[in-house]
């Protein structure tokens, strides 16, 4: 009797080797790897939905992270209330830019990694671990990203043992880099840092980094067509996490919601947003 029909776990699940989930599904499953699919020669990036714009910043209790809405395929919106923004373990959250169905399954690979080496080990991967285990896993897509089919997520958690927020940003190698207090990435992200270089300041307190990325948003969505900007007419708004001491959160969408009508109330006297001090 094999062991599927008896019930009992293969020998592949009993022998010892490492706590990385990615490692044993390429030893015992390669084909399950999204980096694993064969794709025709050529370049793909106009046949996927892309997602676009992320931001994170740091306050003095944690880390918040924000995304728009929007997903484009060339010069078409194909969706206008995409999630881009998802927990990676309760401490952490992980942000997506580059092909859309791509890098939702890259974090969902990233999530059961995350959780295997906590069954494994006993105990969570510290920040430095888990964004080393996310570039590993962009590392190992750069066939894909050569085609066109790219991932470049943003990595944001609240650090127990150091006690503050921590941004990490990646490129298509899977080459990590810390941020210090703010990033954004995608294709506004050239805007919202710009936005949040007037913006930030250290003494911010949640709501008022919240407000800083929603501003920052619409600042990138009012100069790059593949970020969408709050949708008042049908009431879609970014997604907001916030990341403590506590755990993880996402805003509920009444908060954000009041949010971005507070910012497009001040846009309407003054549209370029607020101006920063000179001194």
């Amino acid at each position: 009797m094999s062991d599927r029909l008896s019930g009992r776990l293969s020998a592949a699940f009993l022998a010892p080797g490492s706590s990385s989930f990615a490692e044993f599904l390429a030893h015992q499953a390669p084909e399950l790897l999204p980096s694993h699919r064969s794709l025709p020669q050529g370049n793909a990036a106009e046949l996927a939905p892309h997602g676009t714009t992320i931001v994170a910043a740091t306050y003095p209790g944690g880390v918040v992270m924000a995304g728009d809405r929007r997903a484009t395929m060339g010069n078409i919106i194909a969706q206008r209330d995409i999630q881009k923004v998802f927990p990676a373990d309760e401490y952490s959250a992980v942000g997506i830019a580059g092909a859309a169905g791509l890098a939702v399954e890259m974090v969902r690979l990233f999530q059961t990694e995350l959780e295997h080496y906590e069954k494994i080990e006993g105990t969570t991967l510290s920040m430095d671990g888990k964004a080393n285990r996310l570039a590993a896993l962009i590392r190992s897509n750069l066939g894909m990203a050569m085609q066109g089919l790219a991932v470049v997520p943003l990595f944001a958690g609240y650090d127990l043992v150091g006690r503050q927020g921590r941004i990490f940003s990646y490129d298509v190698t899977g080459g990590r880099y810390e941020e210090t207090a703010f990033h954004s990435v995608g294709s506004g992200s050239l805007f919202a840092r710009g936005s949040l270089k007037k913006l930030y300041r250290e003494d911010l307190d949640e709501e008022g980094c919240v407000t800083a990325l929603v501003q920052a948003l619409y600042d990138a969505a009012d100069d790059d067509s593949a970020t969408g900007g709050p949708d008042m007419t049908r009431r879609i708004f970014p997604v907001v996490t916030v990341i403590t001491g506590d755990g993880l959160r996402r805003l509920p969408d009444q908060e954000v919601a009041a949010i971005a009508d507070r910012v497009i109330a001040a846009r309407m006297q003054r549209p370029d947003g607020p101006v920063a001090s000179l001194t």
